[in-house]
């Protein structure tokens, strides 16, 4: 049996506040995807199947029961015991949280007392670009403010993350740009931000991305269902400048993502939410992510957001993959048991530690003696 019992999750997103109804529970198990075709179901998927599987005997149901009672259980609870239930049964130790989404989603602090976990803070550097923008008058007041911001910002997260510069040219040309170039980019983004533009420009991303490798901490790449080997031009400019790339949810080319990890030291990779989403088939997908790179560069997220749930199903399905995986390596001969569960503690866990260099009080404080009960509290300043 091979046993990972404690995790990082090394990107995810916090959970909604209020309770839900079936409709905006069920959006959640897809989200950022169109509403339902009409007569369907949001739970007649691999994610829905698996919130039925592993979800309800942590709230006193039977594996499997029918969305309607699941969901009757978690009113009767609330929302807090539910969260504070599903997380801490989670066996994530560690979350990494993306500050930079929209609506009312718990923060570190927040996450890490309902988990009885620990926390940190990833920088979303588009939105940090956005409200430096909002501040500054001019565009040498804005460009100065964002490095002072991207390197005030590194003293207390523990990661930047970019969602936007992978789509804005990075992968066409890979080298900073040059400081005329900026400047001219920075004039024509802030003319249009007074009507709430993000930040859209590709030699202003580029420059975004360049001043947080300069920062010093790992910076995380969405890659999404772009081919991550067209990063390899970024990935070489910035070997030996002492800051790790982490390439996330780059399903289905996992391949490449793990090809790319293995050809540059300081390349990272993860297979995020793709794992909850492929369900029953996650262990096909994991074992081709193992096939490539060497196995100190991978690691494990949730991608999680909205609902506590789906930590709970990337965690489970990962583990069970995991040891699916790893087993029949054993079972074969071809791996030693030793070996296995020295690898599925590096990838759940290990990697991360490494990377982030977090260390056992390097994070939003577990939950304080006589508050164990306690959620959703005020967000603390992140500080290492």
């Amino acid at each position: 049996m091979i046993d990972t019992p404690s995790l990082v999750d090394q990107y995810c997103h916090g959970v909604l506040r209020a309770e839900l109804g079936l409709g905006t529970f069920e959006r959640q198990l897809a989200p950022g995807s169109a509403p339902a075709a009409a007569g369907t179901t949001f739970f007649d998927t691999q994610t829905g199947f698996a919130v039925r599987r592993w979800c309800p005997p942590l709230l006193g149901l039977e594996p499997h029961c029918p969305p309607a009672r699941y969901l009757a259980r978690r009113r009767e609870l609330g929302v807090l015991e539910t969260g504070r239930r599903l997380l801490r049964a989670s066996g994530i130790t560690t979350y990494l949280v993306d500050t930079g989404l929209p609506g009312d989603l718990t923060g570190p602090a927040e996450l890490a007392a309902t988990g009885d976990a620990a926390a940190h803070e990833i920088v979303r550097l588009e939105l940090l670009a956005q409200q430096v923008a909002d501040t500054s008058g001019t565009v040498d007041s804005f460009l100065a403010n964002l490095a002072e911001a991207v390197h005030g910002a590194a003293a207390g997260a523990v990661a930047f993350t970019s969602v936007a510069g992978v789509r804005g040219g990075l992968a066409a040309v890979p080298e900073p740009p040059g400081p005329g170039e900026v400047r001219g980019a920075a004039g024509r983004w802030l003319a249009r931000r007074a009507a709430g533009t993000a930040v859209d420009d590709p030699v202003l991303l580029r420059h975004l991305l360049w001043v947080a490798v300069g920062a010093g901490r790992p910076l995380q790449l969405h890659v999404g269902d772009r081919d991550p080997g067209a990063l390899a031009g970024f990935a070489a400019a910035t070997g030996g400048l002492g800051t790790d790339l982490v390439l996330l949810h780059e399903y289905p080319h996992h391949r490449h993502a793990a090809r790319l990890a293995g050809h540059f030291p300081h390349v990272y990779a993860d297979l995020g939410p793709v794992v909850a989403r492929t369900g029953a088939r996650a262990a096909a997908v994991l074992a081709e992510f193992l096939e490539l790179a060497p196995f100190g560069k991978l690691l494990f997220s949730s991608g999680a957001r909205g609902l506590p749930e789906l930590h709970v199903v990337a965690a489970s399905v990962f583990r069970g993959a995991l040891a699916r995986v790893l087993g029949e390596w054993v079972g074969d001969g071809a791996w030693s048991r030793t070996d296995a569960q020295r690898i599925a503690g590096l990838i759940a866990e290990g990697n991360a530690r490494r990377v982030y260099r977090l260390g056992a009080a390097d994070a939003y404080p577990l939950t304080a003696p006589g508050t164990a009960g306690r959620a959703w509290g005020r967000r603390q300043p992140c500080g290492r």
